[in-house]
């Protein structure tokens, strides 16, 4: 079994969206805590440095960043969406929790090439994927696996990267970073129609992005084998170098904001066949990125799933 390295940091615990938001930092901790009950894989708990502005800037303007930043307010909550609807907030301790989320990505990058570990998993939170270059959204400020994919190329020359993004939300901001990047392929299973409305199967990039959107009350079996056909085959065809995961757990079928049917069992299965791709192409090497599952019973046997599978020679 290969060994995990977990980058996280207590900075993203302090991260808080008020009453009753699903995204809460109790959804961190119970994943902490399942991790450290995990007795047959060597895992080894690193903390997240703070990113640097010059490394978000690889997916981000400057300009936007330091006007996220500029809303944070002194106490109470600041929300960063125009629209009437929202729930991307910002609070006192928002600055240190975005830096450690984004750092822990780039921590992880440095640990593949510089270290030579295979299997990374970054338990962070606030999640990343719904990041766009120029747009906050979904409970998202920095696109945590872009800046880590980009870092990847610039400062390891890594030519060729696959992002596979499991959450049941389409990762919108990822796509809409790449969606010109012929360099990095990638592939969202997801439930449409549901936030954020995008990822069709017409979206293809420059023939980079595979998107494959499922009905509501799909089940496990079904969402693999839409999985294999509509991502994980263009992904192996592309022949990665690294993998990067969107390791979202809200398909899972007790969560409250989707309507997919998976069992905590399916992650292992899903994780496991991502893994065999990483082995053909990329000497097995997997950054994983916590994003989105709120339900914390379904967090916690689903992570301990995923990490198994992560932990696949």
């Amino acid at each position: 079994m290969k060994k995990i390295i977990v980058y996280t940091h207590q900075d993203c615990l302090l991260k808080d969206n008020g009453p009753n938001h699903p995204e809460k930092k109790e959804r961190l901790q119970v994943i902490l805590k399942s991790i450290q009950d995990i007795s047959c894989i060597d895992i080894e708990i690193k903390k997240a440095p703070l990113a640097v502005v010059d490394d978000i800037c690889l997916a981000h303007p400057v300009t936007h960043i330091h006007n996220i930043f500029s809303l944070i307010p002194n106490f109470g909550l600041v929300g960063v969406e125009k629209e009437s609807y929202a729930d991307t907030f910002l609070c006192s301790n928002s600055k240190n929790a975005i830096l450690r989320s984004c750092g822990a990505g780039i921590a992880a990058a440095n640990s593949l090439i510089i270290d030579n570990e295979k299997r990374v998993f970054c338990a962070v939170r606030p999640p990343g994927h719904h990041a766009e270059t120029v747009r906050a959204n979904g409970f998202c400020f920095v696109n945590n696996v872009a800046v880590a994919a980009k870092y990847l190329q610039k400062k390891h020359k890594i030519k060729k990267i696959g992002i596979i993004d499991f959450d049941v939300h389409h990762g919108n901001g990822t796509q809409e970073i790449f969606c010109q990047d012929k360099t990095v392929a990638y592939g969202s299973i997801h439930e449409h129609p549901l936030f954020p409305g995008t990822g069709l199967q017409k979206e293809v990039g420059t023939g980079n992005i595979f998107n494959a959107p499922i009905e509501a009350g799909t089940d496990g079996k079904d969402f693999i084998r839409i999985l294999e056909n509509r991502i994980l085959d263009n992904i192996d065809k592309f022949k990665p170098e690294i993998i990067l995961i969107s390791a979202g757990f809200d398909a899972h079928k007790r969560d409250p904001l989707a309507n997919i049917n998976l069992e905590s069992e399916n992650y292992n299965q899903i994780t496991k066949m991502i893994i065999e791709i990483a082995n053909t192409h990329s000497q097995g090497r997997v950054i994983s990125f916590l994003e989105g599952g709120y339900d914390l019973l379904a967090l916690s046997k689903s992570i301990k799933e995923h990490f198994l599978g992560l932990s696949e020679n």
